[in-house]
């Protein structure tokens, strides 16, 4: 995407302004970014068709940004009048003649001047150099910072190693709900397919005292998310999905959260660059319908889950009713948890 000179005209102009051109410029996998600005523009019929499009492709999947709102000249710009409707989405001169923004924005960054924000807190001189020029390479922000958030909490992400989303917020939400009403007196939790362990460690933040297991095949998933489970005394492991798991943890766990791979085969190739070249195929591929794993995670997991226990899938609006199907075959009763503002889908399985 290439930039194009900022027009100067009236408030009744705004919708013909860069910010917007750029904006309905872009390709639909921007939809969340697209619908984080100004919100009279929320409402219109370019951001609805976005948001309605299928949600494996978002690009707020593959960059999760600190809250605009506290940037200083955001918090500036919404508290104006809507007379300086067009100071609004006008680049400040100081903006245009950075460097670092330019080249961002030449690369395509649709939110370069927040993404140059945080890459300056992390470095300066030449090492802000080499980090700028992996993010113009098309590295994902978060493998460049060398972190992510998650439903606020930061955690370490490594170079090759799947990013958590935003829209995984729901499942956390879920599995914390359920864990704080386990029976158990210290709740066990497991993270398959954990990537950087993130869902599950920020469960154990929000639940409390938990015994926290977290499994993925990737060895560089595993170091990563052992760094990031150390401040809550949980431990990753390397293996298979449930292969993963110490044996005596049969029958007593309560909570099965596995954000798993659910984007077909054949979609792959539709995913934005920063995932398809940068995050292992084995965490973004569901195989032929999406639903290979999640059918896996229901079928191993059904015989781990104490009494009453949970197992937390998220899939797409559209594989709902056939996850459901795989539920029931493992003897597990499906329920599904929906969020239209993060645009998730969470199936919960629960053990009869």
């Amino acid at each position: 995407m290439t930039d194009t000179p900022v027009p100067s005209g009236s408030p009744s102009d705004a919708a013909d302004d860069d910010v917007a051109r750029r904006l309905r410029a872009a390709e639909p996998v921007h939809a969340d970014d697209e619908t984080r600005i100004l919100p009279s523009q929320t409402d219109d019929d370019v951001v609805r068709r976005l948001r309605a499009a299928e949600p494996v492709h978002a690009d707020d999947e593959t960059r999760i940004l600190p809250s605009q709102t506290d940037d200083d000249v955001v918090r500036r710009l919404r508290a104006a009048e809507p007379v300086h409707a067009d100071d609004e989405t006008r680049i400040l001169p100081s903006q245009a003649d950075d460097g670092v923004v330019r080249r961002l924005r030449a690369a395509g960054c649709v939110f370069a001047e927040d993404e140059a924000r945080l890459l300056r807190a992390q470095a300066d001189g030449d090492l802000l150099d080499a980090l700028v020029t992996r993010r113009v390479a098309g590295e994902p922000l978060e493998h460049v910072l060398g972190w992510a958030e998650l439903a606020g909490v930061r955690v370490v992400v490594a170079p090759g190693v799947f990013v958590p989303r935003r829209r995984t917020t729901l499942m956390v939400e879920e599995a914390t709900r359920l864990a704080r009403a386990a029976t158990a007196p210290r709740p066990v939790v497991v993270d398959l397919c954990c990537g950087t362990g993130a869902v599950g460690l920020v469960v154990a933040l929000r639940t409390g005292d938990v015994e926290l297991h977290a499994v993925d095949v990737d060895p560089a998933a595993v170091r990563c998310a052992q760094d990031n489970l150390a401040r809550v005394g949980g431990r990753a492991r390397t293996g298979d999905l449930t292969a993963g798991l110490p044996h005596e943890l049969r029958g007593r766990v309560d909570v099965v959260v596995a954000n798993v791979p659910y984007v077909p085969t054949d979609e792959v190739r539709l995913l934005p660059p920063e995932s398809r070249l940068h995050e292992p195929v084995t965490a973004v591929d569901g195989g032929p319908d999406g639903l290979g794993l999640v059918r896996r995670v229901l079928s191993e997991a059904a015989s781990w889950l104490a009494r009453p226990g949970h197992v937390l899938v998220e899939v797409a609006a559209h594989q709902v009713p056939d996850a459901e199907q795989a539920a029931r075959a493992a003897d597990l009763v499906p329920r599904t948890v929906r969020d239209d503002d993060l645009d998730a889908v969470v199936l919960v399985a629960s053990a009869r």
